[in-house]
Formats: structure tokens, C-alpha cells, sequence
């Protein structure tokens, strides 16, 4: 005990130092905390009272609170070596409910948290002084919450990922203020700007100054009315005196840029030094050699020690779902001679290890020399020398006729160099517009061409798909190249106007990004032509996917037919093997509905069906409730393994923070990619397939998530409307895929809206 107490007196001395700037914050922020009395009287076995503890952790942190089932449950304070505290709930070891959050620079957030993360209502005052009061989701200032900054300027309006998005008022401290719209934390849209000595402008803004149709409006009553740009080329109005009628042009417009809106900077405030979330402690890794002062009474609990949740250790009681994310990648050695044994009801099943898809494609391949006729035909094709790329195409660039022919013998020519494969035709489809898409969707053209034509050679998937086609991988996984039929080449070039404009207007659209469409005739007796496609890989990316989903809304052998003992995490499953709920933050939710239902438009109205969204899932860490019984028919790996036994590692919380969090990180984070999120497992009452979504179970996994629509190059022609005629006669014909493209539309959307739902 004078051990313990030796432990725990150095420890305070350390953290007394630390804190020596905030002494005054420091003893308001932890008051004396008491403990629930507890009876004399033996409780029933159900009954649970938590402990009250102080611990000194291996890393030198200190916790003091209550503590039950190895981790910190309830009220509890935290103190970190390197000044940070935390005093409030817990659940299951994680910070949870309300609390306050103090960092060793004096800042401090004083509301409510989820698992880690600030989330819900919350007040945040820095260092300097800025302070911000309102909502937030995930350690972003996101819905309505008003900002006042330490330069005396004030924001008070809607917020979205962290920044200014939405309606919003802002007010400098010189007296002027904006009352409009606004977009990434920049004036955006409509809105009105009023200085201090009385002059206003109303109209359009983009990215902090006027652009588009706008008045300007002096205190004496003098106006220029007109369009706005700063490009003086661009700009066209007209100045009315105060006095005049008439039309003035002798004042320069332009002053407004220069001058009145030089004092009208909107002050950048100050960034989080580090989230709570990053914080977060590994109970579990830390349970060995930590050093406990408790109140003396014996903890009182289930009397099924043995077992907790569906898991327990051998060596140690700990409860599987308060293990982080990095627990097991890191190797920790308290772990890793730790078993895990199944109970009664069932077990996780493990997962095996995402392997590397496709067979290279090396010499004496049967494709070898296809990939290199591939291979010359894009490095001539980028690097021929165009004209300058302008997003406005000419209707003449779309023309199907618009395409060229090159020949490549093997000994060269002018325009071709020599190489080692067969003589072959190369064509390239409407160029121009592919070009332009390629700039279109950022992609540059030496860093494509590499991927597609550099040293590392193609990959072959090992099986070509249900239509036929083979797909090939780029060795860094950026594109994938399908081989397609020429009916599909007719659709894409037939609906490439209509596809281009929808691109260009939605940039976070879900449907699949075309990047060039080639074919390769082989000259001698077989004449042979092979069609095919440049497509973006969707699932690209550093995660691991561990799940993926083809989902298409409909039932009639909508299984995957693999035995369960086969499927791997490159195994595609289909809508009746689906067991989760998808749940997105409503961060992104909303963006997400409107977007399908605008691709869903698109393909619609191009007679386009039989596609389908594509999910890949990379499990983050292990489930928060793990009570429900493993049903049988649910096929899915769930991604919660070590990396010991094949399971993919996954990222540390610091780690997935930084990445998905910090808002001048948001470029990697796009709808539809990396995308966090939770999800939750379902069970079917019977395997019939009347029921294509099962009933919620409450168990949630935290997940990336990556999806997007693919398939999109299938029309509605002869061969699917036989095809759904002999369906219809021996299926429901509302199950089978081949229907009608508006009613295909329909039912898609009614699905993807029923399996993803905004998280609560």
C-alpha cells in the first residue's frame, strides 16, 4: 500500500508541474467525487456495482474513478503525463455522455462526447480565446454553433465539417458584416455585405468576393449595378450617381476588390492541438503492471465470470469490445499469447487475410501479347500532343464517327516505335472527350500512363464475369480495364454526351469513371478485335477490404454460390448475403440521397438497367455489443482478426484521425470513399427470399466504407426484354433483374434507401 500511494504521490507531483499554467482551471475542473454507498447486503448475481479505483498506468497517465469489468464505467477522471485531462463518463473504457476536456495550453471543451469523439452539443474555448458553442459531429464543428474569435470577430450561423457552410452571419470588429451564404468556410452565394460607413453590396459571391450579378450601394445613395468579376475583362455594369440619372463610368469598380474589401478577411481561429479521440487509452494493453489503489471493498458482479460478452480470455477476464483499433496490429506482447475461447452461443468468425488479386500477366501468358499491343496503343494515345483542353466540348467531339485508326507493325513506323508483339490496328474512341475526362476527374497523364504501360505488368482476375468480360488490374490498382462487347461500345458512345454533363455537374456522382474506351485488331487470318474500357478501381486504396457487396435490389438468385468455407475478402456477395444495416454519418447522408437519386435519374433517362452498387467494408475494430448468437445463412467475414491468424491489420485511432478529421485532410475523404462509418449486422427469420433485408440486432462495427455504382453500360434492348418475358413466366417477375429501366430505378432506390439509413 505505501507502495502504491509512492506511486501515486510522484505521479501528482509530475502532473502539479505541468500544470502550473492552468493551476486555477485544474481545481475547478476536479472536484471531490463520491461514491455510491454500497449495502452490506449480498446482492442478486445480475446486480453490478462498479468500483472506485486510482490507477497509475505503465505509461505514467493516472486514472481515478469508477471502474468495472477491467476499464473505466461511469463517472471518472483522467489525467495524461503530458498535461491533458478528462473528468467525466465513461462506458466500456471510452469517454461517453458529458464531460469536460482540458488541454496543458490552457483550452478546454466542456460537453458531449461519443465514443472518444466530441459529438453533440459542446463548447470549445482555445488558448488564445476563440470560443465556439454549438454542435458537432466526430471532433467537427458541424450544424448551428456560433464562433467568437480572439480578434474580436464573431460568426454565428451553420457549420459543416469544421468549417462555415450554409447560412451564416459574420460580424468583424471594425463594424462591418456579411448576412448570406457560404461554402467551405468561404462567402459563397447569395448574400449581403454592409460596412461600417454605410455602403452595402448585394448579390452573388464566390470563394470571398463578388462574382456574378450584383449591386453596390453607397451611404450617399449612388449604386453600380452589374455583373462582377475580378477579371476586369469580365466585368460589365453601370454607375448611377446619386444626383444623375445617367450612366457614369468613370468609377472603377475594381476599387471594391482593392479597397473595401481588404479589411474583410475572415480570421482563421484557432485548430485543436490534438482530439480526444487520439487519447483514447488501451485498457486491455495496459491492464499488466498496472499499479491499483481501491476502496477495499471486493467488486461484486455476474457470478458468469468466466465469460463475458461471447468471448473471454484465457489468461484474464477482458472484455472484447474495449479493445481500440490498434491493439492487436501493434503487436502488443500482453496480448499475444492471449487465446480466445468460444462460448456456447457461438463464436466470431475469423478472417482470413486479403490477398493480392489476379495473375500476372507474364511472358508465355495467353494474353501477353494483348497486354502489350494494350500497352504501346495508351502510351501513344497520351502522349500524342493535343490541343488545349477546354471543359466546353463542341457536340463534333462526341460524334461516333470520331475516332482514329493507327497501325502498329512491328518494325515502327513514324508515328509508332518498334516493339516485340504481333502487327495490330489500335483505335481510339472520341479521344478528345476522353482526354478531357481524364482532366475532368484529375488524372494526370504521365501518372496514368505509368500505371497502365510502366515496368509492372497487368494482372488478370482469375475468372472472367457473368457477361463474359475479362477485367485486367493495374499493378498499383489504380484502373481497371474490362474487355467489352461492341453493343456495350455502342451505349457508352451513344450516352457519352449525356455522361459527360453529369459528371461535370455532380462531382461527387457515384457512377463509374470512364477514363478512355480502345480496341485492339489483331491483323492476319483471325482478325480478331478485342474491345475494352479504362475504368477507375473503387476499391483502390490503403484498407484492407475485408467485405464487398454487389447490390442490385433484387432477389431471384441473388446469392453468392460459393460453399461459406470458400469465401475470402475478394469474394463478391450479393443482396441476399447481405447482413448489415449501412449507417453514414448525417454529415454525409443527406449529400448521399440526393446523389443516388440524381445518378438514378441519369441512367434512367439513358434506358439504362441491371446495374448495381458496388460496397467494399473495411472493419475497423471489433463490434460494441457482441450478445447476439451467430444465425445460420449468415455468410459475411466480419474483418475482426489479428493479423497472427490472416486478419488484416487495421489503423490506430490516432491514425484514422488524422486521416478522416482533420479538415485540410478532406481531399481523401470523398463520397463513396474512405468513408467512416458504422453498420449493423441483421438476421433473417428464414432464408426465403420474401425477406431481402433482415432484422436489426443492435451489434455495430465501425467500418470504412467504399462504394459506387458500376455495370451502367446495359440497355434496355431485345435480348433483356425476352429475357424478363421467360423470367416472368416461372419467377415473380418484381424479383428477377431484368425488368423495365424506370422500374429498375425504382426498386434500386427503394433498396440502397432501406439498407443505408442515417446514424443516430
Amino acid at each position: 500500500m505505501r507502495k502504491d500511494c509512492g506511486i501515486s504521490k510522484a505521479w501528482e507531483t509530475t502532473v502539479r508541474k505541468s500544470q502550473e499554467g492552468v493551476k486555477k482551471f485544474t481545481n475547478s475542473l476536479f472536484p471531490i467525487m463520491s461514491v455510491a454507498h454500497v449495502d452490506d447486503d449480498e446482492p442478486c448475481a445480475s446486480e453490478v456495482y462498479p468500483d472506485h479505483v486510482e490507477k497509475v498506468l505503465p505509461s505514467g497517465d493516472f486514472y481515478s474513478g469508477q471502474w468495472y469489468d477491467n476499464h473505466p464505467q461511469g463517472q471518472g477522471k483522467y489525467l495524461w503525463t503530458d498535461g491533458c485531462m478528462y473528468v467525466g463518463e465513461w462506458h466500456k473504457g471510452k469517454i461517453m455522455g458529458k464531460g469536460i476536456f482540458s488541454w496543458p495550453s490552457g483550452a478546454t471543451y466542456e460537453g458531449e462526447f461519443k465514443t472518444g469523439y466530441m459529438d453533440g452539443k459542446g463548447t470549445y474555448t482555445g488558448s488564445a480565446g476563440d470560443t465556439y458553442k454549438g454542435s458537432w459531429v466526430m471532433n467537427l464543428k458541424h450544424g448551428q454553433g456560433t464562433k467568437s474569435y480572439c480578434n474580436g470577430d464573431y460568426y454565428e450561423g451553420e457549420w459543416r465539417r469544421g468549417l462555415q457552410d450554409g447560412h451564416g452571419r459574420y460580424q468583424w470588429k471594425n463594424g462591418n458584416h456579411y448576412i448570406g451564404q457560404w461554402r467551405n468556410g468561404a462567402i459563397h452565394g447569395n448574400g449581403t455585405m454592409i460596412w461600417s460607413n454605410g455602403n452595402r453590396y448585394d448579390g452573388f459571391w464566390e470563394d470571398g468576393i463578388p462574382k456574378g450579378n450584383g449591386t453596390f450601394r453607397w451611404a450617399d445613395g449612388s449604386f453600380y449595378v452589374g455583373v462582377w468579376s475580378k477579371d476586369p475583362k469580365e466585368m460589365n455594369g453601370t454607375y448611377y450617381p446619386c444626383a444623375s440619372p445617367t450612366g457614369n463610368l468613370d468609377w472603377d469598380p475594381q476599387q471594391v476588390f482593392s479597397a473595401e474589401l481588404k479589411d474583410c478577411k475572415i480570421y482563421p481561429g484557432e485548430k485543436v492541438s490534438i482530439f480526444p479521440s487520439q487519447k483514447m487509452p488501451n485498457w486491455p494493453a495496459m491492464e499488466h503492471g498496472i499499479a491499483t489503489k481501491d476502496n477495499g471493498r471486493g467488486r461484486r458482479m455476474s457470478t458468469d465470470t468466466g465469460r463475458i460478452s461471447n468471448y473471454s480470455w484465457v489468461s484474464d477476464a477482458i472484455d472484447v469490445s474495449s479493445i481500440g483499433e490498434g491493439d492487436l496490429r501493434d503487436g502488443d506482447e500482453s496480448l499475444g499469447n492471449l487465446q480466445v475461447e468460444e462460448n456456447e452461443r457461438g463464436c466470431w468468425p475469423r478472417f482470413k487475410a486479403p490477398k493480392r488479386q489476379g495473375e500476372t500477366i507474364s511472358k508465355g501468358h495467353k494474353n501477353y501479347e494483348l497486354m502489350l499491343n494494350l500497352q504501346l496503343g495508351i502510351r501513344h494515345s497520351v502522349g500524342r500532343p493535343g490541343p488545349a483542353i477546354s471543359l466546353d466540348l463542341k457536340p463534333s467531339a462526341f460524334d461516333p464517327k470520331e475516332k482514329v485508326w493507327t497501325k502498329f507493325p512491328p518494325e515502327g513506323s513514324k508515328n509508332t516505335p518498334p516493339h516485340q508483339s504481333c502487327d495490330f490496328k489500335w483505335k481510339d474512341y472520341c479521344p478528345l472527350v476522353f482526354r478531357t475526362l481524364r482532366k475532368l476527374f484529375n488524372v494526370d497523364a504521365a501518372d496514368y500512363m505509368i500505371s497502365i504501360c510502366g515496368n509492372d505488368a497487368l494482372r488478370e482476375l482469375s475468372s472472367p464475369g457473368k457477361s463474359g468480360s475479362f477485367f485486367y488490374l493495374t499493378n498499383d490498382d489504380r484502373y481497371m480495364i474490362k474487355t467489352v462487347k461492341k453493343a456495350e461500345v455502342k451505349v457508352l458512345i451513344r450516352m457519352l454526351p449525356a455522361y459527360y454533363n453529369h459528371v461535370k455537374s455532380f462531382e461527387n456522382t457515384l457512377v463509374t469513371k470512364f477514363y478512355g474506351l480502345h480496341c485492339v485488331k489483331l491483323t492476319g487470318p483471325a482478325q480478331k478485335k478485342v474491345r475494352f474500357v479504362i475504368m477507375g478501381n473503387l476499391f483502390c486504396t490503403d484498407y484492407a477490404i475485408h467485405s464487398r457487396f454487389d447490390l442490385k435490389g433484387s432477389s431471384h438468385g441473388r446469392t453468392t454460390a460459393k460453399p461459406e468455407s470458400e469465401i475470402d475478402p475478394t469474394t463478391t456477395l450479393k443482396d441476399l448475403d447481405l447482413n448489415y444495416i449501412f449507417r453514414l454519418s448525417k454529415i454525409w447522408f443527406p449529400e448521399f440521397c440526393r446523389q443516388v437519386d440524381k445518378d438514378c435519374d441519369f441512367l434512367e433517362q439513358e434506358r439504362i438497367m441491371d446495374y448495381s452498387l458496388l460496397v467494399g467494408l473495411h472493419f475497423r475494430e471489433v463490434p460494441y455489443r457482441n450478445s447476439t448468437p451467430r444465425t445460420s445463412g449468415v455468410r459475411t467475414p466480419t474483418g475482426i482478426g489479428d493479423p497472427e491468424n490472416g486478419g488484416a491489420p487495421r489503423l490506430s485511432r490516432v491514425e484514422m484521425d488524422h486521416l478522416l478529421l482533420d479538415p485540410s485532410r478532406f481531399a481523401s475523404v470523398r463520397l463513396g470513399i474512405s468513408m467512416p462509418a458504422r453498420i449493423e449486422k441483421t438476421v433473417r427469420k428464414s432464408d426465403c427470399e420474401t425477406q431481402l433485408v433482415g432484422e436489426r440486432t443492435g451489434e455495430l462495427y465501425d467500418v470504412i466504407l467504399f462504394f459506387g455504382i458500376i455495370d451502367i453500360l446495359q440497355d434496355y434492348d431485345i435480348s433483356k426484354k425476352l429475357e424478363h418475358a421467360y423470367k416472368s413466366m416461372q419467377y415473380d417477375p418484381t424479383s428477377i433483374s431484368a425488368v423495365d429501366p424506370k422500374q429498375y430505378s425504382k426498386r434500386f432506390r427503394d433498396f440502397i434507401f432501406r439498407v443505408f439509413v442515417e446514424d443516430t
